[in-house]
Formats: C-alpha cells, structure tokens, sequence
C-alpha cells in the first residue's frame, strides 16, 4: 500500500515556490507509474541547469521536503524502500558533452548524458569509456555513477572509481561542490569522486563529471567453453588471471539447469588475438568450446526480470570461492523448489537471480546472507519491498552515518535508501 503523502509539502504554496525556480514546464505531477519501491513522490522536477538544480534541491531541505535524485530511471528499484518520497529530482536536462579533450584521454559531461550518446560521441575519435553498464541507451552518467555500475570492461579498464577522476555535485544545503579536475594525475583536493560513486545519491547530486578514457578496440574475440563442473570453470577462471593474457572480459554463466559455461574476450590486433585465443584453448584443457545461442555479454542485463516475481542480488566473494559459492546457492534453491542464474565475474563480483514466491525468495537471501559475506538485493517482488536490501551494515556504520550528516544533515536526500536505512 502506498503511504500517505506528507500534508506539510502538499501545499500548492509550497509548490508554487518551486515552480518560480525551474520553471512552469520543469514542474508537473507524480504520475502513479513513478512509484519507487510502492512510495509516490507528490511532484517532479527537470532542472535545465546546475544553477536551477541547486537551487531546487536548497529549497526542498530548507523546507523539509525528501528529495529522490534520477537520471535515467533504470535502477530506481535498487536499494531500501525510502522512508519518504515527496519530490522527484530529474538531471534529465542536464544534457550537455561538455568537453572532450580527446588528446588528453579525457572527457567531461552533464549528468543527464547517456552512457550510448556519449560513446558514440567518442568512438568519433577511437575513443570510448571502459565501461558497459546495464540499460546504455538509457543509464545516464549520474545514475552510474551513483550505483557504481561498471559492467564487464571492469576487469581491463578498472572500476568507476578508477576511471572518474572529477565532479561536481549539488549539496542540499546550496553549495556547488568541486573536486578532481580536467587531467588524469590531478590529486589535489578531498577524494569526493570515489566517495560519491556507489553513494546511491545520498550525499549530493551529480551535476557533471570527467573519466579518463581508453583507446576504442578495433577488434574483438570472445570464446566460450563449456565445462562438466563447476569446479573446473573455477580453475580455468583462476589460470587465465594468472596467465599473462591480456583479455578484458571474463566470466562465469551458471544455471540451476545447465553446465556452467566461461566466456572469455581478447582485443587487439588480428595475429594478437589468434595468439591469445590458442593459450586459452590450452588453459581450458577438457572444457568444450562453444558458440552461445546468444551473445555472451549481455547475460547479465538478461537476469533482470520482466513481470515474473525474481528476485536479483549482487555477491562479492573471493575468486577462489566461485565454485563453492555456486555450491551454496544451488543447495539452498534446491530446498525452496528455486530456479537460479548467476553471473560471476573473474574478479568475484557476480549477480544472482532467483526464481520463486515471494516467501521462499525472502527466506533464501536470508540463508545466503551467512555463507555469502557481501549479499546486496538489488530488484525484488513488491510483496518483498520492506527488506532490507543491505543486510549488516558492519563496522563502517558509524563512520558512514557521520559522513551522511556531513553532506545532509537533514536527511533530504533518499532518505532511508542506503546501508543501515541512511
């Protein structure tokens, strides 16, 4: 059931107020389709500029108003159900490539941009963000960011953290923070870009950021190899990591029912590929090689459900651990009559799906909670929206929170979203 709205911020005064600072047209309604884990907001808000965003999101704190930040909308189901709900604030015009010093390897963007506008703006110049995140069409830099979606280019490229190397962000009290800059060695300052990636728009709001880029391959070649057990995916998964291949893309595709398969993706130059493709034939031994019914790098975007009740969570193990951890989540569906998808990265990030009732669903992410130390719900059934998606924030806790009051002492932004219901 959707909670009430809050009568305090339902004035048309208020509102009113509001609408003098973005505009008649960048205000409107909460249609009922922009729930957010069952909570609709009162209204939405499309800032045309930074200057407009910070200026919104000042006079929604000082007016006590719970601010949900969006870019393009695509995991706005991830993280607890907000305690409150009462304005949606859009970068979606927030649009702009703002400048691509392609001789520098970098470029710098609004939060509004998609991740497939501005690749393609760069493959312009052989260039691209070693990133492939989910929904690309769609995702935007800030939202991205905020989620710390990297995709399977993380293994080459390095992580979000690694490749954001500035940003600014609005701070609900008005201020416009800087930190980073233009060039890929800049370290001055406080570290707010990794601090911010992954933050789930809790501390600010993105308004723009700069990433270092990487040269645009030319050339791929992905292989896939399919093996009798688990445990010899495992092993071919920790002999190609140490192995002097240069692949950028390796994974794991496990099944309730079907053999595990291994893909693994080269880049390069034509006689450099053929190389590395013979040494990985060499390392898979007896695993059978392949050809997927489906492109291979797009199973993750696949476990994402449409209308079925699945539930979606995000591991972290060690790679030594993958097959036991595979193990254990295979026993546990098994006793809740559940179907499971997992895919597993070389690095021992992985995305499990299940498949059931809501009530066995519940009960197997608790169950998976212990064996499985890092166990985040990223989608789930509505029936199931009250979880916490988390689970035991740790001993960060404390200093999470007290940087949470730092950057929002009102607790304007997505409050209850994050670890512990910050």
């Amino acid at each position: 059931m959707t909670p009430a709205a809050n009568p305090a911020v339902a004035s048309e005064v208020r509102w009113s107020e509001l609408r003098e600072i973005v505009g008649v047209a960048q205000l409107r309604q909460a249609p009922p389709e922009a729930e957010i884990c069952g909570v609709r907001p009162s209204m939405i808000a499309e800032p045309t500029n930074e200057q407009q965003l910070v200026a919104a999101l000042r006079w929604a704190d000082e007016a006590g108003i719970a601010v949900i930040p969006i870019g393009g909308g695509t995991k706005l189901g991830w993280g607890n159900r907000p305690a409150r709900a009462d304005l949606v604030l859009s970068t979606a015009r927030l649009n702009r490539v703002i400048e691509h010093a392609w001789s520098d390897l970098t470029v710098s963007a609004e939060a509004g941009v998609t991740i497939a506008q501005l690749q393609a703006l760069l493959a312009q110049h052989g260039q691209h963000l070693g990133i492939d995140p989910l929904w690309p069409e769609t995702a935007t830099i800030g939202g991205i960011l905020s989620t710390n979606d990297s995709g399977t280019l993380r293994l080459r490229c390095g992580a979000l953290r690694d490749l954001v190397i500035g940003v600014t962000i609005a701070l609900p009290d008005g201020t416009l923070a800087n930190s980073g800059g233009k060039v890929v060695k800049n370290v001055a300052g406080y570290d707010l870009p990794k601090l911010i990636t992954g933050a789930l728009g809790t501390l600010g709001v993105i308004t723009r950021a700069v990433f270092r880029l990487h040269p645009r391959p030319q050339r791929t070649l992905a292989l896939t190899f399919a093996a009798e057990k688990i445990e010899t995916a495992n092993q071919f998964i920790l002999a190609a990591q140490d192995s002097k291949m240069a692949h950028s893309g390796l994974q794991l595709r496990v099944a309730s029912e079907s053999k595990p398969e291994v893909d693994i993706r080269f880049e390069g130059t034509e006689a450099g590929m053929r190389a590395q493709a013979a040494c990985a034939r060499k390392l898979a031994g007896s695993m059978q090689e392949i050809q997927p019914i489906a492109p291979p790098w797009g199973a993750l975007q696949d476990l994402w459900p449409k209308e079925e009740p699945a539930l979606v969570a995000k591991i972290s193990v060690l790679p030594t651990d993958i097959a036991q951890t595979c193990r254990t989540i295979q026993e546990a569906a098994q006793r809740h009559a559940a179907g499971w998808r997992a895919v597993i990265q070389a690095t021992g990030l992985g995305w499990l799906r299940l498949d059931a009732a809501s009530d066995p669903l519940a009960a197997i992410a608790r169950g998976l909670r212990q064996p499985i130390d890092n166990l985040v719900v990223l989608q789930r059934p509505a029936a199931l929206y009250g979880i916490d998606v988390w689970g035991a924030p740790g001993d960060a806790f404390d200093l999470m929170l007290a940087v949470k009051r730092q950057f929002d002492p009102n607790g304007t932004l997505n409050p209850g979203r994050f670890v512990g219901g910050i």
